[in-house]
């Protein structure tokens, strides 16, 4: 099964929508057959494009509910999957009718399937592993067969835990094996990984039967005790939750940002919609066994100590009062986020799998998100004696209570005249990894850019489309502009980005292309529904209400905004998109709305001609582009070793083979970058907002995007000098 991400959702328009297209009474008194026909009938009436509930949806259902019970193709047997053949084409039909026929008889032998499981682990945890042997593990999932036999299964259990245990033993015997690290200082740094693999490796081979024994019996224990921990927390699980997932696989084939949510699911999406964000800052989604890392939230502890990043998988947790760490692989998300989530203050360490394939452990100060991260802010760059302006944009915040209070659109516009204050001749505006958020404050953005006119076109199911515009003709900037976005750019980031594309008023920089999420979600709280309802809380549903559309008739769906010049980077070949998800709504187009294109630039197809081709010759990006070609490579290898000598080899080559990498993060664009004097004076007495900036200066001065954005902003304002354009700045 794809990667269904879900993340990034657009947080517009959320209510407890009316739903007053129905006088239909719910009063079954089952409650699960109760929730069928509460999602099924506001779901079939609106969602913005209904699926057909048909055997092609059947199939997929039937497909994708036996995958997530079983990832890894460990309980279930050939002939279970048989047997549930049957239903592959009825369960539109019994869906219809209220019948749960095949959830039923699903999740009964799946019980019966984990308490075999169960049965495995510890006989064969409690001998020793052979690691001389030469042997492999696919963890190609999706396309092993399912086991005929028991004995198969049992097979399949040996690898498995073979496989978690080789890890742990590995870690124990580089930490007691591994040389003093004293080198000649004049030693290349390539010399030295060599060296140090094989003095790990040479160490190994020489240490003590005995204590090598005891190193691989603790290993084994550290796993029987991580299945111990998974099987005590499957066992606390009822009924319920299985069918919440349940509904969820069937919800997901209308589209994947169409959800289900539970009564503790719905609290927590409460909590992230007004900003109450705990624990590390990261949200997490169960792929195959894996726990990943699908986006880290701005001004969280992993955000603010640059911990973990989008494609990261975590593989343990240890408390800093445990002397082990707890394997998550296989947990469930609610679970592994149990053990991560902790009090204000307390430390985490998470064993992680980073996206470039090495692993590591991180280190983690449990806290809330500082809200004060999420807002946007401002820094003032220098470059030949010429100054220009970034403004960084986490999200496209609001305040829910009163959207003039605060919101994106008016601080931006603030660091926008307290820049030109400073002297700013051209502007970049960072949408990197801004997933999205307020579409108001998005049409109000752009508004600060162009007279006025069309921003954005909004359609819904059986509605004429309705075009939101800025009706403000006060322009607060008209100089050159850049807009920098990545793969993780979506929802408002895309609309704003697009609508200055199509005005030819900004210049886009960054990936291939966005995200490419243009639709609208609204939260339906389904307990409005029932009278003297008795059952308790029945939770909510998100659907897809909404789809956007460029200015100029194009979506954003699926094929996001195409970046006039295009800047390979870490995620260039790897599945991030909403073309990755399963169901997506499709790319379409509609009429274009009336706008004219911005007539302020001169010679703007020649600096983007200029800018591809100072990028050509770029040997940064060359580099940058490497990476990312050997972390798909990576990623697509599915055969791993279980023996110990390739098993450390393959680590080992790993290392020296990234080394090179790590030149990119020592790139000097030779930019000077200062705070705006306000700020300077807040960090007279703030020393935590200081250090903040210096760490954010420091990143921005390896930044190579940053570095060709002004350059484009140089090429922009030189151009429309000489052509009498911008000769002042207005402050």
């Amino acid at each position: 099964m794809k990667k269904n991400f879900k993340v990034l959702l657009l947080a517009v328009f959320v209510s407890a929508a009316s739903c007053s297209f129905t006088t239909k009474e719910f009063d079954d008194p089952d409650k699960d057959k109760l929730l069928v026909d509460l999602i099924t009938y506001v779901l079939e009436r609106g969602h913005y494009n209904p699926a057909d509930m048909d055997d092609a949806f059947s199939m997929q259902v039937h497909e994708n509910f036996l995958n997530a019970l079983d990832p890894l193709k460990r309980y279930f047997l050939a002939s279970d999957i048989e047997e549930f053949a049957v239903y592959k084409t009825e369960i539109d039909d019994q869906l219809k009718a209220k019948k749960l026929t095949f959830f039923n008889k699903v999740y009964d032998r799946f019980l019966e399937r984990m308490k075999e499981g169960q049965s495995y682990y510890s006989p064969i945890l409690d001998k020793e592993f052979d690691y001389s042997k030469n042997e492999m593990i696919e963890v190609d999932y999706d396309n092993l067969p399912y086991a005929v036999t028991k004995e198969e299964i049992k097979e399949r259990w040996r690898k498995q835990l073979k496989f978690s245990t080789i890890g742990n033993y590995y870690e124990q015997v580089e930490d007691y094996g591994k040389v003093v690290e004293d080198k000649e200082e004049d030693e290349e740094e390539l010399g030295e990984d060599v060296i140090e693999m094989q003095a790990i490796h040479e160490k190994a081979k020489t240490l003590d039967a005995k204590v090598l024994a005891e190193l691989e019996a603790n290993a084994r224990k550290t796993a029987k005790t991580s299945l111990d921990d998974y099987f005590n927390f499957t066992d606390d699980l009822e009924r319920k939750d299985y069918f919440a997932n349940f509904l969820n696989i069937v919800v997901e084939q209308f589209d994947p940002h169409t959800n289900y949510f539970a009564p503790p699911d719905r609290d927590r999406f409460d909590m992230r919609m007004s900003g109450q964000l705990e624990g590390i800052g990261a949200r997490l989604q169960k792929k195959n066994d894996y726990i990943n890392v699908v986006e880290v939230i701005s001004g969280g502890p992993v955000w603010r100590g640059e911990h973990l990043e989008v494609g990261d998988a975590i593989l343990k947790v240890k408390q800093e009062d445990e002397e082990e760490a707890t394997s998550i692989v296989g947990m469930r998300v609610d679970d592994a986020v149990k053990l991560i989530k902790g009090p204000k203050g307390s430390k985490v360490t998470l064993t992680i799998k980073r996206v470039d394939g090495t692993i590591g452990e991180e280190t983690i100060t449990r806290d809330v998100v500082e809200l004060a991260e999420t807002y946007a802010k401002s820094t003032v760059i220098t470059n030949n004696e010429k100054t220009f302006g970034l403004i960084n944009l986490p999200a496209f915040y609001f305040n829910m209570k009163d959207y003039k209070e605060r919101n994106a659109a008016t601080d931006v516009k603030e660091e926008i005249i307290r820049l030109k204050k400073e002297g700013m001749e051209g502007l970049v505006l960072d949408l990197r990894d801004n997933g999205g958020g307020s579409l108001r404050t998005a049409v109000d953005i752009a508004g600060l850019f162009i007279k006025e006119g069309p921003v954005v076109q909004v359609a819904s199911a059986g509605e004429k489309k309705e075009v939101l515009k800025d009706r403000n003709d006060e322009i607060v900037w008209d100089g050159p502009l850049v807009i920098l976005v990545n793969e993780l750019s979506a929802s408002a980031s895309e609309i704003l980005a697009a609508a200055m594309q199509d005005y030819k008023r900004g210049i886009i920089i960054g990936s291939k292309q966005s995200y490419g999420k243009g639709t609208v979600q609204n939260m339906v709280d389904l307990n409005q529904w029932l009278r003297n309802n008795d059952m308790g809380d029945m939770g909510a549903l998100k659907l897809t209400t909404q789809k956007f559309y460029r200015v100029n008739g194009g979506s954003t769906q699926l094929e996001g905004v195409k970046s006039d010049v295009v800047m390979p980077d870490r995620y260039s070949y790897i599945d991030v998109g909403e073309r990755d998800y399963d169901n997506p709504l499709p790319y379409d187009k509609i009429t274009p709305a009336d706008y004219d294109v911005w007539d302020g630039y001169i010679d703007y197809e020649a600096t983007i001609e200029r800018s591809k081709a100072r990028m050509a010759k770029s040997e940064q990006l060359q580099l940058i582009d490497e990476n990312a070609r050997y972390i798909k490579s990576r990623r697509d290898e599915t055969s791993v070793p279980l023996n110990f000598d390739a098993y450390v080899a393959d680590i080992e080559k790993r290392k020296v083979e990234t080394k090179k990498f790590d030149a990119i993060n020592k790139y000097d664009n030779k930019l000077s970058y200062k705070s705006l004097p306000s700020e300077v004076e807040m960090m007279r007495q703030d020393t935590v907002l200081r250090e903040k900036r210096k760490r954010w200066h420091k990143s921005l001065a390896k930044d190579i995007y940053v570095e060709e954005a002004v350059n484009v902003l140089q090429d922009l304002k030189l151009n429309n000098i000489r052509a009498g354009k911008f000769a002042k700045i207005k402050n």
